[in-house]
């Protein structure tokens, strides 16, 4: 039966049941005590005495007989019977202890399990694509307060993670639609129309090639996105030193193609824990943007070091700059500034601040318009105790 297998009662017949045998030994020691204390006999020896009236003149008139016993015997029947009479109301009083504790176990445990039917209601009415019910449940701060608490921090991360992943899903699916609605265009108009000449159907190829190239980026950005989402790297020892010049090395065939020049300023022994794969995708996309922005023969710095209870690593360009009102911008996802057509994807520096912040790390961007720009990845020191935040100047 439900109504048996139900937390309320499983409680009431315990509350019960503890209540019952702490009143029925309360009245076991009470009754045994007063026996062990007392001699309780009935009357064993009984002896008949004459009953006489004596007159004024000293002469003796008999009444008859009557039944006596000694004082002690007396006693002690008198203590018989009283064990006897309570031991009777002691069994009456038992039953309706048992019967007055059923009723007060259900009301206790109705009173304190209604935090907990207050948490089960609250979860049924949530739902997986509605998270901002909250359970707020008020009271005493005990252990069903706590409980409701943690379920509502867990609510909200889960609201924002849902909200987080539904936005990046839209985003991707504007950003995909449009590389695909050109590729479908130009198919339709010149690599299925038999009038098309042999210089747009070429035209038409490279326009695609550049589609589908923008839309293989975007899906490696997306899968990179939901790798740090998932939390599925592993962390080890890193130096960022060494990135620093990982970093470099992979793009200094793309710079030297650009006549761009790669200038290290890098400490060394700068040790943290973090996932080094991660760590050298992030200083890869801030060199790929710098590359692109920069002019040719203009310098790339790449730097590294140490800055009180921080560690940081810095790439720097003499490009365009950002506008101070854009510079709270560049991290957010899918946004590409004034350089809009130029073949990224707006998510390379989004990606760049979550891998940073999945290392509880912060991004920093210092720039200038026609004055270039410098990004900066700071990471508390381990084994150190941060101050209230990173320095605001520019390390390089």
């Amino acid at each position: 039966m439900r109504f048996v297998r139900s937390i309320r009662f499983r409680l009431t017949v315990l509350y019960s049941t503890l209540l019952f045998v702490l009143a029925g030994g309360g009245l076991l020691v009470t009754y045994v005590a007063v026996e062990r204390t007392t001699d309780p006999q009935a009357i064993t020896k009984r002896y008949e005495a004459e009953l006489v009236k004596r007159r004024a003149d000293g002469t003796e008139i008999p009444l008859g007989t009557m039944e006596v016993a000694s004082v002690q015997e007396i006693e002690s029947e008198i203590t018989l019977r009283t064990l006897n009479a309570m031991r009777t109301y002691s069994g009456y009083a038992l039953g309706g202890l048992f019967v007055a504790s059923l009723g007060i176990g259900w009301i206790l445990s109705g009173r304190a399990l209604r935090p907990a039917r207050s948490i089960a209601r609250a979860a049924q009415d949530i739902q997986a694509t509605d998270l901002s019910r909250r359970i707020n449940l008020g009271g005493t701060k005990d252990e069903l307060r706590e409980l409701a608490d943690t379920i509502d921090a867990m609510l909200d991360r889960l609201d924002g993670a849902f909200r987080a992943q539904r936005q990046l899903i839209d985003d991707a699916s504007h950003e995909l639609r449009t590389p695909l609605a050109v590729i479908r265009a130009h198919l339709d108009a010149s690599l299925k129309s038999t009038q098309a000449s042999p210089a747009e159907q070429t035209r038409a190829v490279e326009v695609i090639d550049r589609a589908t190239s923008r839309m293989s980026r975007l899906v490696e950005d997306l899968l990179a996105t939901a790798r740090r989402d998932a939390g599925s790297l592993a962390d080890a020892d890193v130096d960022l030193g060494a990135i620093a010049f990982e970093a470099g090395e992979e793009f200094a065939v793309l710079a030297a193609e650009k006549q761009l020049r790669l200038d290290y300023q890098v400490q060394p022994s700068l040790l943290m824990i973090g996932d080094h794969d991660g760590l050298r995708r992030a200083v890869g996309n801030l060199l790929s943007n710098a590359i692109r922005l920069s002019s040719p023969g203009a310098p790339i710095t790449i730097g590294a070091g140490r800055s009180a209870s921080w560690l940081w690593i810095a790439v720097a360009d003499n490009g365009p700059g950002i506008a101070g009102e854009d510079q709270n911008r560049v991290f957010d996802r899918f946004w590409r500034g004034p350089q809009k057509g130029d073949g990224h994807t707006g998510l390379g520096l989004a990606i760049v601040r979550q891998i940073v912040e999945s290392h509880g790390g912060r991004v920093a961007v210092f720039s200038r318009l026609g004055q270039g720009s410098t990004f900066v990845l700071w990471f508390a020191v381990p084994g150190a105790a941060p101050d209230s935040g990173p320095p605001t100047a520019n390390p390089l």
